[in-house]
């Protein structure tokens, strides 16, 4: 069964230079009314590397609302109108310096439903060649390698807590097992 939300009235809080945040009166299927704050986001591309081993290279960058540095896989936001795999491409590309001969989608994730309509799209890259990093003069990363097992084992321990890059590893893992 489907279930909506009628929606009243909208008013627009704030607008910043990645996300908008607004608020909305509802009625809900039982006839009450509630507010409901929403932040829209552009959504964004993620890729996991992963090399002829089954190593998979991580980055390793500060996220202010947590304070401390996180593990993740290399991502970035969609421009207005690009097309998902050319983001994650560029953000590859960006991030660690490779490219790749192979991408395989590996869906997209929903990090925040209650609040928020950011989609990241997912991928694995496959068939790397090195070149240079270059990230944003912004963005102060590391790159780090692991085997994709290291990789999964850390998922499962809490030693990576980062929502695209668990469902990254957890699905990329799948998938390999079973080729």
């Amino acid at each position: 069964m489907e279930h909506t939300e009628k929606t009243l009235s909208e008013n627009t809080i704030f607008t910043g230079r990645i996300i908008t945040v607004k608020q909305r009166q509802v009625q809900l299927e039982n006839g009450r009314q509630r507010s409901r704050e929403l932040v829209l986001h552009p959504g964004g591309a993620a890729v996991l590397p992963v090399d002829e081993d089954n190593n998979v290279y991580l980055i390793r960058q500060f996220r202010a609302p947590f304070g401390r540095t996180v593990l993740e896989i290399p991502a970035g936001k969609l421009e207005k109108g690009e097309d998902p795999l050319a983001a994650a491409k560029r953000e590859l590309a960006e991030e660690t310096g490779f490219s790749a001969a192979h991408y395989f989608s590996l869906g997209q994730m929903w990090p925040t439903v209650g609040f928020c309509d950011e989609i990241i799209h997912i991928y694995m890259a496959a068939g790397l060649t090195k070149g240079e990093i270059h990230p944003d003069e912004d963005e102060f990363i590391s790159l780090e390698k692991y085997p994709l097992e290291t990789a999964w084992n850390m998922c499962m321990d809490g030693s990576i807590t980062d929502g695209k890059t668990l469902t990254a590893i957890l699905k990329a893992a799948r998938l390999l097992k079973n080729r």
